[in-house]
């Protein structure tokens, strides 16, 4: 999941008469492409090979037939990865700029859920914040939580897709940004995009016509534009989740607070489990690092050195 220009998959160089655009949303070897003028049509991959997500810039060919052939993927400059079944990064999204982590009373928050997006977001050097959906509802998030997020500089804001509180709030936040969506099945983010993208409905029921499929929002990521000048993309929602991580270092990366107290740490290389002098575990044990925190950068350590050996 770390930043960069990825360009795996892309051709050597730019075919002959072809148009550059972005995907909108993809399943396997189908897409629905967006050139630079707005336009969309249906395409599908036409080289082995060549695996492209929603948020890729890509290439294809121009001409008059109903289906796009895309022949190039170009450089990414971020990619959202989780582990597929065999321990390998699988790309879930491309060129994301932001990473918005969706959390409601119901269902009951997994805290260390939504910290393994927030270390998605720190390692791919995207912006990331979180939104408390349902505050209509009578039940609570657990207390602390959203504190504790809020002393850490995440922004958090607190909305209801039902009732429209903090709806703006969060349209400012989307704002000039690629903001992908994240979080738990249930949480809300359908409604929120009800809310926040007009005639939502009638672009779901295009997607799913040009590429064939179903109900595309609730199995693949899509994009959408935003009156505010933004770009959302809507994932599916999930059971669980971890950042595909090349090195298990990267871990630490993903948690600011054990960046920041790393800088005192004895040994360099200091893996803030066992080692002497460790300035992270000082920080758990006076308090100035949540205990909880710490205990979801040991899990995500722990998984990242598993899937290591099993790859």
């Amino acid at each position: 999941m770390q930043s960069g220009n990825s360009s795996r998959g892309a051709a050597a160089g730019p075919a002959a008469d072809s148009i550059e655009g972005q995907v909108v949303a993809a399943y396997g070897q189908r897409l629905l492409v967006e050139d630079d003028e707005g336009r969309r049509y249906p395409a599908f991959i036409a080289r082995r090979g060549l695996r492209v997500v929603c948020g890729d810039r890509v290439r294809w060919l121009a001409g008059d037939t109903a289906d796009r052939a895309v022949v190039e993927q170009l450089p990414r400059s971020s990619e959202l990865r989780r582990p597929d079944s065999r321990g390998r990064g699988e790309v879930l999204a491309a060129n994301i700029t932001q990473l918005v982590v969706v959390c409601a009373p119901s269902p009951a928050p997994d805290p260390f859920i939504i910290d393994r997006y927030l270390a998605a977001a720190e390692v791919m050097g995207a912006d990331a914040a979180i939104v408390a959906n349902k505050t209509d509802l009578a039940a609570a998030l657990p207390a602390g939580l959203l504190e504790e997020y809020e002393s850490l500089g995440y922004p958090v804001l607190r909305v209801s897709a039902a009732t429209g509180t903090g709806l703006d709030a969060l349209a400012l936040l989307l704002r000039e940004q690629r903001s992908l969506l994240a979080g738990q099945s249930g949480v809300g983010k359908s409604s929120l995009l009800n809310a926040l993208v007009p005639g939502i409905e009638a672009a779901t029921a295009g997607i799913s016509a040009a590429t064939g499929e179903g109900r595309h929002r609730t199995t693949a990521t899509t994009l959408h534009r935003l009156s505010c000048g933004g770009e959302l993309l809507d994932s599916p929602g999930v059971r669980d989740f971890a950042p595909a991580l090349d090195d298990p270092r990267l871990a630490a990366a993903g948690f600011r607070e054990i960046v920041a107290a790393a800088q005192e740490c004895r040994f360099a290389n200091c893996r803030h489990m066992k080692e002497p002098g460790c300035a992270v575990k000082a920080g758990v044990e006076t308090g100035r690092i949540s205990p909880r925190r710490y205990e979801s950068y040991r899990r995500l350590l722990r998984l990242t050195e598993d899937l290591q050996q099993r790859g």
